[in-house]
């Protein structure tokens, strides 16, 4: 018994284990870790292995009976969340998420397998193995328990990591996600047994009767659907959660952007209005002694014709957007080129207008202020018709490397969680009304174009 026990642990036990473990890493290797993690994670091993152990008597005794294997899988699968949630420093619900995500990837690896191999048990491809059938078979199977790994990785597990770590997690969906999975393992450990009984004596997955492979088959791909369907739910669900963060930050910053320009439009007006007597102060100075020196004077009449210099683009909000930035420009040693159609931006509400526009030229004043050329300090807005489309186009000289993700360059602050929202909030503007934005960079010039369609 002994010896049968052991074949259990070491062929199916830790196999799975091994498995799962593997799954849980690539899920939830970005999550934060407790203080102690190394020494619980050490722990949790040894700990899982001596449970492992016990499961393998459970299993060589009642594992062939479809509720005994429930029992175990379930078993396994409880007593491993609890050691990952020991070493995670994050919400249950969270690390919930991840184990379900990685059970299903798990389970999905194992019966895509069972359906490749079903089919070439059927087909008598491995009739000649003889007495190393057993040893080809772990072969095949971790060939492609490997490929469907790095697959799933490549294809959908590298891209919900961030998000399993950053995003807020629905508990409806969470209870949708575990009911499917604890429904698969019901579902598989009754398709095990049962179509065991019914296989050819030394070929589990092989049938006399073509109508049990029919129903083999039909129960795997059963298996199959549930494992992707909890996979596509998951991946919904966080996808969700990101968008629907994206319109909160981008809703705040509209907000932000409405309050922003009523003060600003309040300071240019009453800043035009003071240079504006001043400059009649300085001609009645003038006019009364005339004993200033000419070169102080054109001095002072150009410092103040600054704040005198009120772009007009026939838009008033972006006027005073405008203004305000060419101010900062002038006083910062960057050129500020624009030529815009405001006119044809009245389609856009002002929030929208504000916060499109001030993110636009934001980045590009980040982006030329670290430039140590002045010559290269320049910063290109146009706002155009085109074929019956409306353009806005962008430009600036940069310095360094930039990294793009999705399509739109990464933020180069520290706390990604938290800032980069500025393009996508853009983005999501721009296809609001219909339109899209690009962005490339290339030579060290930086281009960002929007369009905007039926204008």
């Amino acid at each position: 018994m002994i010896g049968e026990v052991l074949a259990v642990y070491s062929n199916i036990m830790l196999e799975f284990l091994f498995e799962l473990y593997l799954y849980y890493f690539l899920t939830m290797r970005r999550l934060a870790r407790t203080g102690s993690f190394r020494l619980r994670l050490a722990l949790g091993f040894a700990a899982m292995a001596l449970f492992a152990f016990a499961m393998s008597f459970v299993y060589y005794f009642i594992g062939l009976t479809a509720w005994g294997r429930i029992l175990v899988y379930v078993l396994l699968f409880g007593a491993s969340f609890l050691h990952v949630r020991l070493c995670l420093r994050e919400p249950t619900k969270k690390i919930l998420y991840g184990c379900s995500l990685a059970y299903a990837a798990q389970n999905l690896t194992y019966k895509g397998f069972l359906v490749f191999w079903c089919a070439g048990e059927q087909a008598r491809l491995f009739n000649g193995w003889g007495e190393r059938y057993w040893l080809y078979y772990r072969l095949v199977y971790y060939a492609f328990f490997a490929c469907c790994v790095a697959l799933l990785y490549a294809c959908y597990i590298r891209r919900i990591t961030r998000r399993l770590g950053e995003c807020k997690l629905d508990v409806r969906m969470l209870a949708i996600s575990v009911f499917i999975l604890l429904f698969t393992i019901v579902l598989c450990s009754f398709e095990d047994v049962y179509f065991a009984q019914l296989s050819i004596p030394g070929q589990e997955n092989a049938y006399a009767e073509f109508a049990y492979y029919v129903l083999r088959q039909t129960g795997n791909l059963s298996a199959v659907a549930c494992c992707i369907a909890i996979l596509l739910l998951i991946f919904r669900t966080l996808e969700g959660r990101e968008l629907r963060r994206e319109v909160e930050q981008l809703q705040d910053a509209i907000r932000q952007s409405e309050r922003q320009y009523e003060l600003s439009r309040d300071a240019i007006d009453r800043i035009n209005l003071k240079c504006h007597d001043i400059k009649y102060k300085i001609g009645a100075m003038l006019a009364g002694q005339g004993g200033v020196p000419p070169d102080t004077v054109e001095d002072l009449r150009d410092a103040v014709s600054i704040y005198d210099a009120k772009v007009e683009t026939g838009n008033p909000l972006l006027d005073v957007l405008l203004t305000e930035k060419s101010l900062f420009c002038e006083q910062n040693g960057i050129r500020f080129s624009c030529m815009a159609d405001g006119e044809k931006l009245a389609f856009l509400e002002d929030g929208d207008l504000y916060c499109l526009f001030g993110n636009l030229i934001d980045n590009a004043l980040e982006a030329v202020s670290r430039i140590g050329d002045r010559e290269k300090r320049v910063i290109s807005v146009i706002v155009r018709t085109r074929g019956g489309m409306l353009l806005v186009e962008e430009e600036n000289y940069y310095e360094g490397d930039l990294a793009f993700e999705g399509g739109l360059p990464s933020t180069t602050k520290g706390d990604k969680a938290e800032h980069g929202f500025g393009m996508r909030n853009m983005r999501l503007i721009a296809r609001k009304y219909g339109g899209e934005l690009a962005v490339s960079a290339s030579g060290g010039v930086f281009r960002l174009t929007i369009l905007f369609p039926g204008v």
